[in-house]
């Protein structure tokens, strides 16, 4: 199965067991939780301090590491690089538990700073997460892509959002924008794709001649 359907399939498995464990009701957490949201070390917020070591750390992972350039050659394409001699499956499992570790620590920095969390928290997230990542530049179709790239995405739609919020325009609107930039966004990335692909035959073509 696709990878993407199992993954938000999985999403909404999980909120449905949170929903009927919780009643559909919001659950506290100690004060010492929401001091760590509060918290400060050199006058810089603990969630700045988390975003930069992850930021920092998956950057030099896939730009300067054995590993990362077996994630982006699995992306591209894993039937090639198992024939390379990349164990596929241990790169797979590797990626979707540091996926899940990262989405861990994202959830504990918003739970920090608002201290309650609920079967909803988090709800339609997974689209402008979507929307950020292939405006930053990664291909849905795998193997292209990057950290900083992504970061930009990620401030592009928050600034949408804010620009949606500071005009007042109705909150039901901001589903359908967010809706219209991903399928923009992978329209382009789509024909980009098959653009490179054209080329990339011409070219064999031309050194074959």
């Amino acid at each position: 199965m696709p990878a993407f359907i199992v993954t938000l399939s999985t999403l909404f498995v999980g909120r449905g067991i949170a929903l009927y464990f919780s009643g559909n009701k919001m659950v506290g957490f100690s004060p010492s939780v929401l001091s760590l949201g509060r918290a400060s070390y050199l006058g810089v917020p603990s969630a700045i301090w988390a975003f930069a070591i992850v930021f920092v750390v998956a950057y030099l992972t896939l730009s300067q590491t054995t590993f990362g350039r077996q994630v982006y050659a699995v992306g591209a394409d894993p039937d090639a690089s198992a024939k390379a001699g990349i164990d596929v499956r241990r790169i797979l499992v590797a990626v979707y538990c540091i996926a899940g570790g990262c989405a861990a620590i994202g959830g504990l920095v918003s739970l920090s700073q608002v201290a309650v969390a609920s079967s909803t928290f988090g709800f339609q997230k997974e689209f402008p997460v979507i929307a950020a990542t292939v405006l930053g530049g990664t291909s849905l179709f795998g193997g292209r892509g990057g950290v900083l790239g992504t970061v930009f995405g990620a401030v592009l739609i928050q600034t949408v959002e804010n620009g949606l919020v500071m005009t007042n325009a109705d909150p039901y609107l901001y589903p359908l924008v967010i809706s219209a930039i991903i399928f923009i966004a992978v329209l382009v990335d789509s024909s980009r794709s098959s653009i490179l692909e054209r080329l990339e035959r011409r070219q064999i073509r031309v050194e074959r001649a």
